[in-house]
């Protein structure tokens, strides 16, 4: 009986383990929505793809693999360059997507953090070793439940809480911050109640359509939901989904999609890898060839696909590739992940592959000396830290140090006023026409940065590797040889972007202003 049971628990911690490697989470149902009216109003359908970038972009389309990414070009308008939010890490840049606002505002600081109130290291799943070492039913509970109703700040609304508010419904399919005004049922395998990762009755807060792989499922018959197949986070259970939705004539007003699939490429095979692109082009034509025509279905919705942010080549050099944080660190006493905070832990890491939160709660280190060792490490690009209501950075290699406050007498492109002073190559800043910041190798770096450092409380600094390189530490994901992201560069910042059916424009190119434009589509 004994190693019947150790057999069952292994299996529920393999399953456990597949689906946080996808940074999502298992369940069984056979749940059929009752799908709520859908009223007359212009659909907007946005379908993200994971680390879609234009260069890799550019080649399948240019060797013809990718027609409905042509098609939509063809008909729309294309967009190379779209800023994200910092770090570029996908749970503080979808909560960038829904509230219209940086994680200042919105208060998811990263994919792994430290809360200080509570004195506990947040990880919403970045790598199987780290889940191991945490605990998977405390890294589910963070991104099932504590992400969404605790981290994401209630004095803003996200797109499907605003969109409800206006007696119209909105859809959210595999993405992982999803916050709505509906309360959802979660069904989930016997097996996972009798473990207590979840109880028979457990809800979340959801919009009207609310898919999450196995764990909610619009269409009952949807059968890409085997464990090998993440458990229904995959592209084509999303497509699927999406699907039923246009079948049942039963597409909202606003549906958030997300293909998750070419990351884990990119991630592996690096930055010119084109397989992950093809294979989403071949889920648009599903969803195209549902409708008489793909005119039709350019008519009948506004399309809008774009990815979330970059990603950065990983030389293929392990020893050169990866910054060992603990090493560099290695005078003082680091937080072991596997326990809690103890009395001698002197610094916590929050390692975000190519950004690292570095918390310090030992009260007599400074700041300046830690930011001083790092600047010994040559493959890191730049550090800063907060004094006062002032954001202090230096550079790998840059002399000096820049220092800079929101308000004052320099603005950006944006629309944004700033106060600055010292070395502006430092973040790559050109100060035109005597007042004009003109950003190069950071993009919207004030605003960026600056909202990471009021995302959370805290005494920390942030820290980038130049390109080339990320961060490790313990139970940290390794890209060797591939790619990675989480920087403030533009490597890891941009994305593109492509627009049918409607000719509004977002304010600026950024991923912070993608709600506020989308709502003015449904306006029209």
């Amino acid at each position: 009986m004994e190693y019947i049971i150790s057999i069952i628990v292994i299996l529920i911690l393999l399953f456990v383990i597949i689906y946080f490697n996808l940074q999502r989470k298992l369940g069984e149902s056979n749940h059929q929505f009752d799908l709520p009216h859908v009223s007359p109003s212009k659909k907007v359908i946005l379908i993200i793809i994971d680390s879609l970038m234009d260069k890799p972009l550019q080649s399948a389309l240019k060797e013809g693999e990718a027609p409905a990414l042509q098609f939509l070009i063809n008909n729309g308008r294309y967009y190379p360059s779209m800023v994200s939010s910092y770090p570029t890490m996908s749970v503080t840049i979808d909560s960038t997507l829904l509230t219209g606002t940086y994680a200042d505002k919105h208060k998811v600081p990263a994919l792994v953090w430290y809360d200080e109130h509570k004195k506990r290291f947040i990880s919403y799943g970045s790598d199987k070793r780290e889940i191991l070492k945490l605990g998977a039913k405390q890294v589910f509970e963070e991104s099932m439940f504590h992400l969404n109703e605790q981290h994401l700040s209630d004095q803003v609304k996200t797109i499907h809480e605003e969109i409800d508010e206006k007696g119209l419904q909105s859809a959210s399919i595999n993405t992982l911050v999803f916050r709505g005004n509906k309360t959802q049922i979660l069904h989930v395998p016997k097996l996972l109640k009798v473990f207590h990762f979840l109880n028979k009755n457990d809800s979340v807060k959801a919009p009207s359509y609310f898919s999450y792989g196995i764990l909610s499922k619009l269409n009952p018959k949807n059968r890409y939901t085997n464990f090998w197949q993440g458990f229904g986070f995959n592209d084509k259970y999303a497509t699927e989904e999406l699907k039923y939705l246009i079948e049942q004539d039963r597409v909202p007003s606003f549906s958030l999609v997300y293909f998750s699939d070419n990351d884990k490429k990119v991630h592996k095979k690096g930055v010119n890898e084109t397989k992950g692109i093809e294979e989403a082009d071949k889920r648009l034509q599903t969803l195209f060839n549902q409708y008489a025509t793909w005119e039709k279905a350019l008519k009948d919705n506004v399309w809008i696909v774009m990815g979330d942010s970059g990603q950065t080549s990983i030389v293929n050099d392990k020893e050169r590739a990866l910054v060992d944080l603990r090493k560099v660190l290695k005078d003082y006493q680091i937080h072991k992940i596997s326990k809690p905070i103890q009395k001698q832990d002197q610094i916590v890491l929050g390692l975000n592959e190519r950004m690292s939160f570095i918390y310090i709660l030992d009260e007599s280190i400074k700041h300046e000396f830690i930011a001083k060792q790092l600047q010994k490490e040559k493959r890191i690009d730049i550090t800063a830290w907060k004094e006062g209501n002032t954001v202090k950075v230096l550079s790998g290699d840059k002399r000096g140090v820049f220092s800079f406050q929101q308000t004052g007498e320099f603005s950006d492109q944006y629309g944004q006023s700033w106060k600055i002073e010292g070395n502006t190559q430092i973040l790559d800043i050109t100060i035109k026409n005597g007042h004009s910041i003109v950003y190069g190798d950071y993009p919207d770096a004030l605003a960026r940065l600056y909202s990471s450092f009021y995302s959370h409380t805290g005494n920390f600094l942030v820290v980038n590797t130049k390109p080339g390189f990320e961060f490790i530490g313990e139970g940290s994901p390794k890209h060797v040889g591939g790619a990675s992201h989480g920087s403030l560069h533009k490597q890891d910042t941009y994305f593109p972007m492509i627009v049918t059916g409607t000719e509004l424009e977002p304010k600026h190119l950024r991923m912070v202003d993608v709600k506020e434009w989308i709502l003015h589509i449904l306006n029209e």
